[in-house]
């Protein structure tokens, strides 16, 4: 039995307990049946990490190499469905590893913008991906379309306990790395004065933003990861006065959408990843209106 399993062993209790009080006919069985079991589990974790990250990513300028690494991971996919691997995602992690840690260095090395870099690979995967579908794998099915728009069927115990791993392990990491994080993201010429190794952790930046793309493919969906990994954390700004405020209002951002947009895409049988998405980019606009407005009514109007 993985970690995955293990963890899902002992918080089965919590959430049957929890599932009386579910409101709808269908959302109550992702706390009672370990099939939903497995995916409400799934989605929290990749919750948890892709909001530390995504806090992150922000505040380093770099929201997009997340949608650029989910592309990559699509065209990884691909290639081990083609291939007739058991779990293509391994595959996936591969190419985004390899692609974040190439990314890394061409910015590092001035060989490209940041930018530009993620879009030749972004735009450069997902064709590879495409491609070898249509030649080799019988085109777009009902399997592949769940790595594009998140499928929660598509997560097994394999799948769990891999998601578990890395989520475990990018988390750890981040704390790990969260003070010379933010010391390189501040003032990146001070931190290499003072000592910090700011290329390697750098690098090992790339490599957790690769691996925790990876894990959400299957929640969220390889053309959706923006909606949890970016717009959570683009929430939290809003509110936010500092930044470990933002971590925190980044989880009951990114919680609020992965649990509304459960409800409603099973009680509406709606994708999931797609509803999840939409609701993430509710909470924001939803958020943004009302600072807007209290703000306009505290501060006093600059042109009178």
């Amino acid at each position: 039995m993985g970690i995955g399993m293990t963890i899902l062993e002992l918080v089965a209790p919590v959430l049957e307990f929890i599932a009386p009080m579910v409101p709808g006919e269908i959302f109550p069985y992702f706390f009672t049946m370990e099939m939903f079991q497995r995916a409400l589990l799934a989605a929290i974790m990749v919750t948890m990490v892709a909001g530390v990250l995504g806090s992150f990513l922000l505040i380093r300028n770099l929201a997009l190499i997340g949608d650029g690494l989910a592309h990559v991971s699509f065209g990884g996919v691909a290639v081990g469905v083609v291939l007739g691997a058991t779990s293509p995602l391994w595959y996936a992690l591969v190419f985004s590893v390899i692609s974040a840690v190439i990314i890394h260095e061409m910015q590092t090395r001035e060989l490209l913008t940041g930018d530009a870099s993620i879009a030749i690979f972004l735009t450069g995967m997902l064709a590879l991906g495409l491609v070898v579908l249509r030649v080799f794998g019988g085109g777009i099915t009902s399997d592949i379309e769940g790595y594009l728009f998140g499928s929660l069927l598509l997560i097994d115990e394999k799948s769990l306990d891999m998601i578990a791993s890395i989520s475990i392990f990018s988390l750890l990491s981040l704390l790990m790395l969260y003070s010379g994080l933010l010391s390189t993201t501040i003032d990146p010429l001070a931190a290499r004065v003072q000592g910090l190794p700011v290329r390697a952790i750098g690098l090992v930046f790339s490599i957790i933003t690769a691996a925790v793309v990876v894990s959400m493919v299957q929640v969220i969906g390889a053309l959706l990861v923006t909606a949890l990994l970016v717009t959570p954390a683009a929430t939290a700004q809003l509110v936010g006065r500092s930044f470990r405020s933002c971590l925190i209002w980044t989880q009951v951002f990114g919680m609020s959408a992965i649990f509304i947009g459960l409800y409603l895409s099973a009680e509406h049988d709606s994708g999931s990843g797609a509803m999840i998405a939409l609701v993430a980019a509710s909470i924001f606009a939803t958020v943004a209106i009302l600072k807007t407005v209290i703000l306009g009514l505290i501060k006093p109007n600059q042109n009178l």
